[in-house]
Order: C-alpha cells, then structure tokens, then sequence
C-alpha cells in the first residue's frame, strides 16, 4: 500500500471513529499513529486531538495561498505588545550585530548564527495572509530564510519530533512538530513589504508560519530546541499558548 493510500485510510478510520463510536475512539486511533497533541488532555482535548490528526494527514503537504503584489494591505496590522525588554533595547540600541539566533538539542551541530549569516542564505519573499486569532488579518510580503535550510545546517536527528523556539521576550514560546518546521513556506523572517522588518511586526526575525494563526508565528526570536518530548518545556502542554487557554495546533 503506498503512502498516500496508507493516509487516506487512516483519515477514513478517525473520521468514521468520530462519526460512529465517538470521539473517544478517534484519538485512540490518532494515538495509534502518533498523531496526538501534547494538549490533548482537558475538557477540549479530543477535539484537538481529532483536529489535529485530520489536519496532518489530509494537509501535511498542502500550501497557503500565496497573493500577488496587488493585494498586499496598506497597513501591515502589528498586535499589542508589552513594553520591551532592556536585553532587546541594548540590541536594538546596537541595530542588532549582536542579535543571534541558537539552535540545539537534538542536532549534529548546535550553532549560533547572527543576522548578517541569516541574510546570507538563500532567501524568499512569499506575500501571505497573517490571519490572527482575535479576528484581524493583513497580507504582506515577508522575506527570510526557509527555516529548512537553517535544520539542515545543524543536521536534525532523525528521532526529533518537535521544534520548540522562544522569543526573547520572556516567557513567549511555542513549538511546532517537524512537518510544519520543514515546510517549504516555514521561514525565518527577517524582511516586510521590501524593508527590514519593523520591531512592533516581530523585527529582527521572527517564525513565519503562514498555515497557523497568527500566535504561532512568535515574534523576537532567539533560541530554538529540537527535540522528540515537550514534557519537559513549560507545564508540558506545548507552547505558552494551551497555557493561556489557546490550541497548540492553530493550522488554517
């Protein structure tokens, strides 16, 4: 049976769990395949289980529209933040030569790299819609590393799961499995609308995630952890986000 016969059976199998015995029965069959969210537990928790299981199997390899020139938004919308952190002032006092990017864990070759090595790796500006979960959006053209290309680079165990990066801003962190990591739209942006990026947008660099709500998509980043358990990171729910009442998964 090939891969995609393989998925469309097992999706068939949750959905029809779902549908006939409960959903129950549906995270049970996701927890079979691997396909459970590290909130599954709590009042919501088998919905998201069962969200989470269809999305991945039917959208694993799937794309988030892309729009022309023509549609970008005039005001590219920056959410609220809190008042900024004196660590981020002194490098934003410095414009940024010593920001730096960390990525270890499970990986060949934990690296540091600084914006002017981000900026050297081949980039690509994709125009996407940043849909946020308060019910605002905007389309821009974001420019950055694919964040693929920065994995490679560390070399990525083949037994890492998940990808979990924090913000410098304190406790501002999320993590995403590795099919959304090594997605082709996945990058590190460090450009919008043709400008570097502006700090109330995320500026130096931020996670572009244009397939999950906005929150996923954290904004300052520093440090970045491969691993195969979120257990251990927060209260083990998988980013601050289920810890403020919000979905791990926020696929669109």
């Amino acid at each position: 049976m090939n891969q995609l016969s393989r998925r469309k059976l097992i999706t068939t199998g949750i959905a029809a769990a779902a549908g006939v015995s409960g959903l129950a029965v549906a995270a049970r069959l996701a927890q079979k395949y691997g396909l459970v969210p590290p909130d599954h537990g709590g009042v919501y928790g088998l919905g998201e289980t069962l969200t989470y299981a269809s999305q991945r199997l039917l959208t694993r390899h799937s794309l988030a529209r892309e729009f022309q020139p023509s549609q970008i938004s005039q005001r590219p919308v920056p959410n609220d933040i809190a008042p900024l952190s004196d660590a981020y002032k002194r490098l934003q006092a410095g414009g940024f030569v010593d920001w730096r990017l960390s990525i270890d864990g499970l990986v060949d070759r934990p690296t540091t790299f600084s914006l002017a090595q981000l900026k050297s790796y081949p980039s690509r500006s994709q125009i996407t819609q940043l849909a946020c979960e308060e019910g605002w959006s905007y389309i821009a053209q974001w420019t950055g590393v694919p964040l693929h290309h920065v994995l490679d680079l560390v070399g990525v165990h083949p037994r890492a799961k998940y990808l979990v990066y924090f913000s410098i801003e304190p406790d501002w962190w999320e993590s995403i499995d590795m099919s959304d990591a090594l997605h082709p739209q996945t990058f590190l942006a460090y450009g919008l609308n043709g400008n570097d990026l502006p700090t109330p947008n995320g500026g130096p660099l931020r996670l572009r995630l244009p397939r999950q709500l906005g929150y996923k998509s954290v904004k300052f980043v520093t440090h970045m952890t491969v691993t195969d358990s979120l257990k251990s990171f927060g209260k083990g729910l998988g980013s601050a986000a289920p810890e403020a009442g919000y979905s791990w998964y926020a696929g669109i």
